[in-house]
């Protein structure tokens, strides 16, 4: 599984994130990023958090007035089947190293993007941890920062291990 940075997302706390061209993956997150809640959004283990292109994308064609940062995330990426996503995978992403650590289960400051979007994005399927659900994945997925490596858009994101 490979794909693409297509935006690198950074903010001084909360949504929206803006794009910036390279940033520094840290175990802390990404340098210069902020978390308006860091006791629910940060840690080492949800340092940085990836979105599928594809999924903000097809949210738009639904008429959410999403943009790629819109919800947050870190890193919005192309290319990667986020219904193959699955925690314990680990992902060279320039010259850093992840792992997917666990779902995003939207908040409520997405809210503002549509009443409904939190409907979009989760439901008791993906809460069970069930991958055939249609919203798996649509929300993103947390990761820890393994190695800590500049990353800069359009570098190529790797699948290069799956943890059991």
């Amino acid at each position: 599984m490979q794909g693409t940075v297509v935006q690198i997302n950074l903010s001084r706390g909360g949504v929206p994130k803006l794009p910036v061209e390279e940033a520094l993956l840290t175990p802390h997150g990404i340098e210069g990023d902020l978390q308006a809640h860091p006791a629910i959004h940060g840690g080492i283990l949800k340092a940085v958090l990836l979105i599928c292109a594809e999924a903000i994308d097809d949210l738009v064609a639904r008429g959410y007035p999403l943009y790629y940062g819109a919800m947050g995330e870190n890193l919005t990426v192309a290319g990667l089947d986020r219904r193959l996503l699955r925690s314990g995978q680990r992902f060279r992403v320039g010259q850093a190293l992840i792992e997917l650590t666990a779902l995003r289960a939207p908040c409520s400051a997405l809210e503002r993007y549509g009443a409904d979007l939190h409907k979009e994005l989760y439901d008791a399927a993906v809460k069970a941890g069930d991958p055939s659900s249609p919203c798996w994945a649509m929300g993103g997925f947390y990761a820890s920062v393994i190695k800590s490596g500049l990353v800069r858009r359009r570098d190529i994101i790797t699948l290069v291990e799956q943890l059991a």
